[in-house]
């Protein structure tokens, strides 16, 4: 016990040196200071000096050979290291090694056209993340909140007296459901770009939930009173998350395409912030202005002169698996609130034999916009995407796609509760709008859709479109309920023609056009 001073102070200081040595002039140097007697030697005296010379022979002659095998496998394991590199980057499967991306990584970032490079911690290991996780799903269910909201806001003024206020509510219904599906796609790519199982991201998923939850809430007078509340978190999530991850994108293509997009945000919040000072019907022009902006910038890569477009997208389908189910999801959300707000609407009515079919019709043709669209593009997006030639170019095409049929599917979801409300009587000609218009945008969203997977038209789905075009004109001198029957045939034929070409054959494989 007297030599306790010295093994205090001399074992760590040789260790210490043998560390340091090898940090300032290479693992392999480190490796063999190790290995020397220069560690072992002080611990076997220190033994013998204890227990005796017997137990110090046998436990030295241990822990040298402990200390030469790790003084190899430091020798081996780390000569590709630099200096500076992260200890924990060796551990991470297909991460970078001396500050450089290799293995899956690499080899996905070069699918998705990106050059290895940066310091992108947030990156790693986002290619084993193939489904969503249960935060998006949160965010899923605020959006069915949400949406059932815009269905709520557009029925009042549809059914309204007033034949201005019944136009116009087509207008709120774009301008109010358009910023909406735009949060939720955004949040979509950054779960797809990332790797949600970051803090970092899992906060900004969590924060794009509460902005989608204040944004819904203030639905009911958004073009009145609130419309501050829907304003403020969608320019500040817009305009907020590129600033919290650009710091983690130095010298990533990534980061200059998420600077551009903030320049554009603080562009068109101008035009969000000018419409919440303003009210009604310039209200409505000035955010369908801003929100068509978002959009069409996005998807030009928001260019900005002088600078250069990066080689990627914010459409850029770079995951073959999480984003095409996130759009299936998508899909299925609006199809969701579909049933959500006849259920609730039918709930609060007296049962009777229109009511009561309505709820038939209603449900009847949700299922089978839903066979529609699963069969068969839908099914296999994530097959498509896997063989597309160009994902930035198949990634646009199919957020415009879902963003139509989403689009068409809550307008049918209007029509739906036109129809509960007035069931008989002539209709409208705005409530025939969405009661045959819905299905017919909805068709043509996969129309394009079905170009994407299997590049070529859908001839069925076109004359289906033709056919409710037609039918309009009839249909105004007959009952809504009428005119939503007539809509579920035509999307039943859709489906019947659909199984008829498929009886029979192999399931067909994707050929996309991209």
């Amino acid at each position: 016990m007297q030599n306790v001073a010295v093994k205090v102070v001399v074992t760590p200081l040789l260790i210490g040196g043998a560390t340091l040595a090898g940090r300032r002039w290479g693992h392999q140097l480190g490796g063999w200071l190790v290995a020397l007697p220069l560690t072992s030697g002080p611990v076997a005296f220190f033994l013998a000096t204890d227990h005796g010379t017997g137990f110090a022979a046998v436990t030295g002659a241990a822990a040298g050979r402990t200390s030469g095998a790790a003084g190899g496998r430091a020798r081996t394991a780390r000569p590709g290291r630099s200096r500076g590199t992260h200890p924990s980057a060796s551990l991470r499967g297909g991460g970078r090694r001396s500050g450089r991306w290799t293995g899956p990584v690499r080899a996905t970032m070069s699918r998705m056209g990106i050059r290895a490079g940066g310091g992108q911690d947030l990156l790693e290991r986002r290619e084993d993340v193939r489904q969503a996780n249960f935060l998006e799903l949160f965010v899923d269910l605020v959006l069915v909140f949400a949406l059932s909201g815009v269905v709520r806001r557009v029925v009042r003024d549809i059914t309204a007296e007033d034949a201005v206020v019944r136009w116009r509510s087509l207008t709120y219904l774009l301008v109010l459901a358009m910023p909406l599906i735009w949060l939720w796609i955004t949040t979509a790519h950054i779960t797809s770009w990332f790797d949600p199982r970051r803090r970092k991201i899992q906060w900004l998923v969590l924060a794009s939930a509460f902005g989608l939850l204040v944004m819904a809430a203030s639905l009911p007078a958004a073009f009145i009173g609130r419309g501050w509340a829907f304003v403020l978190p969608y320019v500040l999530l817009l305009c907020g998350r590129p600033l919290v991850l650009l710091p983690s994108l130095r010298g990533h293509p990534l980061g200059r395409l998420y600077l551009r997009s903030l320049l554009w945000c603080g562009g068109t919040a101008v035009l969000w912030v000018a419409g919440a000072l303003a009210s009604g019907g310039a209200r409505a022009t000035l955010w369908g202005i801003a929100v068509t902006v978002d959009i069409v910038a996005a998807q030009l890569r928001w260019p900005v002169p002088g600078m250069a477009r990066p080689p990627i997208s914010a459409w850029a389908m770079d995951s073959g698996h999480h984003l095409p189910e996130r759009y299936q999801q998508l899909l299925l959300i609006a199809l969701g609130e579909t049933v959500l707000a006849v259920g609730v609407t039918f709930t609060d009515r007296s049962i009777g034999p229109d009511t009561g079919a309505t709820l038939a019709v209603a449900y009847v043709s949700t299922v089978l916009m839903w066979r529609i669209y699963f069969y068969r593009s839908g099914q296999v997006l994530a097959e498509a995407v896997a063989a597309s030639g160009d994902r930035l170019t198949a990634g646009r095409a199919t957020g415009v796609a879902h963003i139509v049929m989403v689009i068409g599917i809550v307008a049918t979801a209007v029509g739906f509760e036109v129809v509960m409300e007035h069931p008989v009587g002539r209709p409208e000609a705005v409530w025939l709008a969405v009661i045959l218009g819905g299905p017919a945008f909805f068709l043509y969203g996969r129309i394009r859709l079905e170009r994407v997977v299997f590049d070529r038209l859908s001839i069925r789905r076109v004359v289906a479109i033709a056919a409710l075009a037609v039918a309009a004109v009839p249909l105004y001198l007959a009952a809504p309920l009428a005119a939503a029957v007539v809509a579920l045939l035509v999307l039943l034929g859709v489906a019947v023609a659909d199984a008829r070409h498929a009886a029979g054959r192999p399931p067909e494989q994707p050929s996309p056009a991209h």
